[in-house]
């Protein structure tokens, strides 16, 4: 898969989601094979551009692969200005988010709330297209409500705009995260337009993946909340969209040595206050499903030191 003059390695895409897509676990996710990563969303506020979140997220120093920065907001000029600044620190393609359901993102008309203005997607696109060199990406969703499916009607937009590909969660605003995502939407872009269209919603397993890239006709898949806690998923599927048959799953002494070395790459990106906080959520999603995971979880968010919280680790994948 082709976006721009940028050749993906696979048509595995991890997605961009808030306080999960760090720079460390965008790596990780590379070098276990997803064959692109985005990160999590930027807001095109200046005045927010100098916050330690911020200065984070724009934070692409030693990075591999292809760079895809999100940016976010609701005014022309203000993300071809972000789109600008995050090219100037690295950024090598530009990803407009137009999915995000989030009350304090749709209240400021940002994320899935421009999906109600046609008029104002088409000028964001616009500027951001004609302010930067890089490839712009979109990023949206079926609509606002179940009874205002317009995904087609931007998905049109956006290839007259210039945008080189397009993201689609298969699910409304409305919809947020609950019940199942629907693929119908999805393959009726992907027939409307002809840029490259990258499916995203309730991809989980190898053969989920295989249905969604068959059922839609999609160039891609877009992987999130399927791959926390299970990094592996992108070298699993590609497995078996290459072979027909299941990767066997990684064995207990790799899944210990990858969350450990996550945990410490969370620390040294984050410093260690930050660090061990944000490394709890990560480790509650990889041990969710093992032995006494849930006991082990309790005891392991009450630690404060980041020293500690490797140790106990390690001590835990020893007793299994």
């Amino acid at each position: 898969m082709r976006i721009g003059s940028y050749s993906l390695p696979n048509n595995l895409i991890l997605a961009p989601m808030a306080g999960v897509t760090d720079q460390p676990f965008r790596q990780l996710c590379h070098k276990l094979g997803a064959g692109m990563t985005v990160s999590e969303m930027l807001s095109s506020n200046p005045k927010v551009w100098q916050t330690d979140k911020s200065m984070q997220r724009m934070d692409h120093s030693g990075e591999l692969g292809i760079r895809s920065v999100q940016i976010a907001g609701s005014e022309p000029e203000l993300m071809a200005q972000a789109a600008r600044i995050n090219v100037s620190q690295g950024a090598q393609i530009i990803d407009i988010n137009m999915g995000c359901p989030a009350k304090k993102v749709n209240k400021k008309l940002a994320g899935s709330a421009l999906m109600q203005h046609p008029e104002l997607v088409e000028h964001i696109l616009t500027a951001v297209v004609e302010a930067v060199d890089v490839p712009v990406t979109l990023k949206t969703r079926t609509g606002w409500n179940p009874n205002h499916k317009n995904g087609i009607e931007i998905a049109r937009i956006a290839e007259r705009c210039g945008i080189q590909a397009l993201a689609v969660h298969g699910r409304t605003r409305a919809c947020m995260y609950k019940g199942e995502a629907e693929y119908n939407t999805i393959r009726a872009i992907k027939e409307a337009i002809s840029i490259p269209v990258i499916a995203n919603g309730d991809i989980t397993s190898p053969e989920q993946a295989a249905h969604v890239l068959k059922y839609t006709g999609a160039d891609a898949i877009m992987i999130g909340r399927g791959a926390q806690g299970n990094p592996w998923i992108f070298k699993q599927i590609q497995h078996f969209l290459e072979h027909g048959e299941h990767l066997q799953a990684p064995p207990l002494e790799e899944v210990a040595h990858t969350v450990v070395e996550h945990v410490k790459a969370l620390h040294q990106f984050y410093g260690e206050y930050k660090g061990v906080r944000i490394a709890r959520k990560h480790v509650g999603w990889y041990l969710n499903e093992r032995l006494n995971g849930r006991e082990f979880r309790q005891a392991f968010n009450g630690i404060e030191e980041a020293e500690q919280q490797i140790n106990t680790l390690e001590h835990y994948f020893l007793s299994l």
